[in-house]
This record gives structure tokens, C-alpha cells and sequence, in this order.
């Protein structure tokens, strides 16, 4: 149940960081409000995820695939430039939420 309540916290993080690039620096209601919203919901099920998860393990995975997913997004929807150093970047969060997932004496 935890791990749902952290992919809700992932998926509410990403449609929030969508909605900050659709809301044009709050002018447009709708996106804001959503945006808001978002983070709100992803925050509160980060929370309810720590009650049973250890928080750098929770916290690595909520920021490292909602940067990968959120960096994804940019580049497909919003034709952002895709380059070596986006990709450098993009690997070394994945190697690292990997290795913290690695269970320790492994």
C-alpha cells in the first residue's frame, strides 16, 4: 500500500510540474489551480507514504522519477532540447535511485 501511495505522490508531482509550464506563470487559472492542487495531493500522499517507507529511500525515488518523467515530458511535449548533458544528467538520477534501492550488505 505504501509504494501506491508513493506512485500517487510521483504522479500527482509530475501533473503538477506540467501544469506550472501550462499555466504561464499563474496567468492562466485553470492550469494554476491544478498545479496547486497537484502538489497539494503529492505532498499528502508523500506523507502517508513515510509512515511506513524510510524517508531517503522515499524521498530519492518521489524527486528522482518525477525529475526523469517531468524531464521526458519537457522534451516530448514541449519539444524542449534534448542533449548529451540531459542524458549524463538523466542517468546518473536513475543510478541513484537504484543504488539506494539496493538492500544494504548486497
Amino acid at each position: 500500500m505504501a509504494y501506491l501511495l508513493l506512485a500517487g505522490a510521483i504522479i500527482s508531482e509530475i501533473i503538477g510540474s506540467s501544469m506550472l509550464k501550462m499555466s504561464a506563470g499563474f496567468t492562466k487559472v485553470i492550469p494554476a489551480v491544478t498545479a496547486i492542487a497537484s502538489y497539494g495531493a503529492s505532498f499528502y500522499f508523500l506523507a502517508l507514504a513515510l509512515k511506513s517507507l524510510p524517508m531517503g529511500l522515499t524521498y530519492a525515488m518521489w524527486a528522482g522519477i518525477g525529475t526523469v518523467m517531468t524531464v521526458m515530458i519537457g522534451i516530448i511535449f514541449w519539444k524542449e532540447q534534448f542533449s548529451v548533458q540531459t542524458l549524463v544528467g538523466v542517468t546518473a538520477i536513475v543510478i541513484g535511485v537504484v543504488v539506494l534501492n539496493i538492500p544494504h550488505g548486497a
